[in-house]
């Protein structure tokens, strides 16, 4: 569970990390007063639950109160990798000297965490990893020990820090480490973490991924409203109808709905659309077993999708059935129009019933049918793949 910069902030500057002056705006009325209260000149960032949104012109400089309400409306008309700006934080602009990187991770093959430093900070640390691999060092801790600052200053002067520099990135670490564990964290990171002249350092920008697992022994997060959240951003609307049916399910940016069985299949399915030229518009788990009114609920949510051209629909029986998939599937269509194309296949448990079941209602009420290609196991999903992304437009399908 991702927090956003201006969250993440508030728990460092808890932990006694130091950050920026800031003050956070939800809209254009609240700029003129917040943008004194920073002083100028400042740094407007959108907060947004994604990766590179400086490159997406996310962050501005704002070198006066006369240039304020302009690059502001910059902002406010955005939106970043589809997702519109809400909300920004005005950030007092650090004169610092140089950027470095620190973060805590979880290294998920040996269970351990993974403290990194790099003397490259403002960049992606996976480029840096990659092409400049003496720029950055790590240190493996288990989950249960103590982190000491002669540990810190080891990891450090492996990349050739020493001075005043040293002690505060050190201090920094030790506060990182204990924030991690207080809140039972995924990720926290600092890049860039900007050293001062007087070699003291600032957090210029904040990132903290929580385990939502753990959320409820958290009582002190309550106020970020992480419930009303993904990894990627805010719910839509969809996706808040979709959880409060236990429905788990994630708008794409896509135009063919996906309508699968089970969340290994989804996957597949997303991975196979996109092979033959396709975009999945949803990812969706019907879960185990689910039932005939659960199936029609998941259909309902691709329907009144207006971006989705077309569904594609698979069903590979195991612990789920799939005449129950069919039921679910009669259920929709008895009660509502299916108003997108669908190419569907079914397979595995009870497919033969599946199959009997559908054929049986198109041959009683064919209109209902009119949108709806049915396969069954001697039909490769490759290729009812490939008729889903033809049904959407899909000018190039690949062969």
């Amino acid at each position: 569970m991702r927090l956003y910069e201006h969250e993440a902030k508030e728990l460092f500057a808890e932990a006694g990390i130091p950050i920026p002056g800031s003050a956070l705006i939800t809209g254009p009325g609240e700029a003129e007063r917040a943008g004194d209260e920073v002083g100028y000149p400042l740094v407007a960032k959108a907060q947004v639950l994604i990766g590179g949104r400086g490159k997406a012109g996310g962050i501005l400089k704002i070198e006066s109160k006369e240039q304020l309400k302009e690059r502001l409306a910059e902002l406010w008309d955005k939106k970043i990798r589809g997702y519109a700006v809400e909300r920004i934080l005005l950030e007092e602009m650090v004169p610092y000297q140089k950027e470095f990187y620190l973060g805590i991770t979880i290294d998920r093959v040996n269970y351990r965490l993974a403290l990194i430093a790099s003397t490259e900070g403002g960049v992606e640390i996976e480029r840096v990893a990659k092409d400049k691999p003496e720029a950055l060092a790590r240190l493996f801790l288990d989950i249960d020990r103590r982190f000491y600052p002669h540990m810190g200053v080891a990891l450090l002067k492996k990349l050739g820090i020493g001075g005043r520099v040293l002690n505060s990135l050190t201090s920094i670490l030790s506060r990182m480490h204990r924030l991690f564990i207080e809140h039972e964290a995924k990720m926290v990171e600092i890049n860039p973490l900007g050293s001062l002249e007087d070699g003291k350092v600032i957090a210029l920008d904040a990132r903290m991924n929580l385990d939502d697992d753990a959320l409820f022994r958290h009582p002190e997060l309550a106020r970020f409203n992480l419930t009303d959240r993904h990894e990627e951003g805010e719910r839509t609307p969809r996706e808040m109808e979709a959880l409060s049916a236990g429905i788990p399910y994630l708008d794409l940016d896509g135009d063919i709905g996906m309508f699968p069985g089970g969340a290994g299949f989804g996957i597949m399915g997303n991975d196979f659309i996109t092979y033959y030229g396709g975009k999945p518009a949803n990812f969706m788990d019907s879960g185990g077993g689910p039932t005939p009114e659960r199936i029609a609920r998941m259909l309902m949510l691709l329907n009144e999708n207006p971006k989705v051209k077309a569904i594609f629909g698979a069903r590979f029986g195991g612990v789920s059935r799939c005449d129950d998939f069919a039921k679910g599937l009669i259920i929709f269509l008895s009660e509502h129009e299916l108003t997108k194309p669908m190419a569907l296949r079914m397979t595995g448990n009870m497919w033969e019933e599946g199959l009997r079941l559908l054929t049986e209602a198109r041959e009683k009420n064919p209109q209902f049918f009119a949108n709806i290609e049915l396969y069954g196991i001697e039909t490769p999903i490759e290729e009812v793949c490939k008729r889903a992304v033809a049904l959407a437009g899909g000018d190039n399908v690949r062969s």
